[in-house]
């Protein structure tokens, strides 16, 4: 069987977060959770993960600033970047992209959606 992905889930909503790592830890990736944007950048640093799920509406630092600095990192700026957010209209999407998301998920996801990404994010990195 394929190694799973290590995933760093940013999510402020602690028992949502905990919910998705358990799941995502069944189907077999190694998961960390980050509450807040500037604690997911210096987890991502120490420790690159192959996806960044990352919500939007986040405290201090939103989704949106995370990837940018994220993209800016001469360490992470290749990362696959995945928005997983509540807001899901089109204009959404497509800010998201600008902003520098590769992907854009609406809670809640299907973990079949998330497992797929992560496969890719594997392919990507050539795991």
């Amino acid at each position: 069987m394929q190694q799973g992905a290590h995933i760093l889930l940013v999510e402020d909503n602690v028992d949502a977060a905990e919910s998705l790592k358990m799941l995502l830890e069944l189907h077999g990736h190694r998961v960390a959770v980050a509450y807040d944007g500037e604690t997911a950048i210096a987890a991502a640093e120490s420790d690159v993960p192959d996806m960044m799920l990352i919500d939007i509406g986040l405290p201090k630092l939103d989704g949106y600033e995370v990837v940018r600095r994220l993209r800016l990192s001469e360490t992470l700026r290749d990362g696959f970047l995945v928005a997983l957010t509540g807001y899901g209209r089109d204009e959404d999407r497509e800010r998201s992209l600008e902003a520098g998301f590769d992907r854009h998920l609406v809670k809640p996801a299907d973990p079949d959606d998330i497992n797929a990404l992560a496969r890719l994010s594997l392919e990507r990195r050539g795991r």
